[in-house]
């Protein structure tokens, strides 16, 4: 149009809250990641552990289901703070092998076509750029994880009564509290190595790694010092035991070994965890790194040399 016919006029339309603005990204990303079946599948499959723990829960409150399966509530697993910790961990597994199909190519791609400038150069922060982009992790893995977690606490309240609730209220918190931990820590990985490396299959390869190969060197040393303080290399290992206290069955000092000494006499060895302080601390630095390394990498421009 040219410029002397004076025919432009502003946008007059409604215009998106500042708060929603980086809502954008996940809400075209998720055309691309639904459009592969594969994906898709999986994706379902991650929903079926929830459905078994909603009937163990239905089962413990229904004597005529458990009349024609000929089965008693002591034969049932007791619905506590173990039976919700086994089910947060089991889809924790999942939510990592969901991160790990979404995560790597969401940063990685702008860069590698030089996308970014498109990105900042409109009323949108590189905070909003990054929240946007961890935000299309972080809801599909709430959506498998603490959302339908809480829905199943709120569900065995609803059996139970209102005193269970009262008194397990702690649970919901552990629920919540370790669920968002785990999959934060998943959006933060898996954006930080997008933007380390603009290859999605060496990317997803370096994510493997960094969870995997950590964890055999902290066996190793595990079990040359006959100590746990191993775990503290380990991103699974803080997990597990962060979800312990969480959930109560964290114990610093376990004794699980008995061994043969040079004199031929058995003796107990003491394997001791790091405190839960240190769990924390250690995953604290883990993404203070990840966030310094997307402050990094997320510019509007590079300079090369």
């Amino acid at each position: 149009m040219a410029v002397y016919e004076q025919k432009y006029k502003r946008y007059a339309g409604p215009l998106t809250p500042e708060w929603s603005r980086f809502l954008i990204i996940p809400h075209h990303a998720y055309r691309g990641v639904f459009k592969s079946k594969l994906f898709t599948a999986f994706f379902v499959v991650c929903f079926v552990p929830l459905l078994v723990e909603a009937i163990l829960i239905y089962l413990h409150h229904n004597m005529n289901a458990l009349g024609v399966m000929r089965l008693q509530i002591r034969e049932l697993i007791p619905i506590d703070a173990t039976f919700f910790q086994t089910f947060v961990n089991l889809q924790g597994g999942f939510a990592f092998f969901v991160a790990l199909l979404v995560g790597p190519p969401l940063v990685s791609r702008d860069l590698r076509n030089n996308a970014l400038p498109l990105y900042l150069c409109r009323p949108f922060s590189r905070t909003e750029y990054v929240l946007g982009k961890m935000s299309v992790v972080l809801i599909l893995l709430s959506a498998i994880t603490w959302v339908p977690q809480v829905l199943l606490f709120l569900f065995q309240s609803y059996l139970e009564g209102f005193t269970w609730f009262r008194e397990n209220l702690w649970m919901l918190f552990a629920i919540i509290v370790g669920s968002v931990v785990w999959i934060l820590l998943l959006a933060l990985i898996s954006q930080a190595v997008s933007a380390l490396v603009k290859w999605r299959v060496i990317a997803s390869g370096v994510i493997l790694a960094i969870f995997f190969i950590p964890s055999v060197f902290a066996e190793f040393f595990n079990l040359v010092f006959l100590t746990h303080w191993g775990h503290l290399m380990s991103l699974a290992g803080l997990m597990r035991n962060i979800s312990a206290g969480l959930f109560g069955t964290f114990a610093e000092t376990t004794t699980t070994m008995r061994m043969e000494g040079f004199d031929g006499t058995l003796r107990e060895v003491v394997l001791t965890e790091p405190p839960l302080w240190l769990n924390w601390g250690m995953l604290f630095l883990v993404c203070a790194a990840c966030l310094a390394l997307l402050s990094r990498k997320v510019k509007a421009y590079e300079v090369v040399k």
